[in-house]
């Protein structure tokens, strides 16, 4: 089975490359996230129908063609790695506000100190 390679420069931005040897899983790339995610699409009576299964935030798509299928899915799947990196944001901040990650700053500093932390 051969795996169909999307690359989606930008989100509603016309000109995705894709080779097609197979309709089922196709592997959309976000260069803005650095992610890779595989979409399951299928041929259905009126166009193309599709999902990204390690997603289950972005709901079945439609698409008159396969090129609108992927299109739908990529700005899908933008909009979710994207309110998921804002949640991400807002629950570092609030734990910092909060003092959580006070002990986790102790620790670092104290490593520090004691000659325990080396360059990278």
């Amino acid at each position: 089975m051969g795996v169909i390679v999307a690359k989606i420069p930008a989100i509603g931005v016309p000109g995705q490359q894709v080779q097609q040897r197979d309709p089922r899983p196709i592997q959309l790339n976000d260069p803005r996230f650095e992610e890779t995610y595989t979409a399951s699409v299928k041929r259905t009576s009126t166009g193309w129908s599709g999902r990204i299964p390690d997603v289950p935030e972005v709901k079945t798509c439609q698409g008159v063609t396969q090129q609108a299928l992927l299109e739908a899915l990529a700005d899908s799947l933008h909009e979710i790695l994207k309110a998921r990196s804002e949640a991400w944001d807002r629950q570092i901040e609030e734990d910092i506000k909060a003092g959580r990650l006070d002990s986790l700053r102790d620790e670092i500093l104290e490593d520090i100190q004691e000659g325990r932390l080396t360059d990278l």
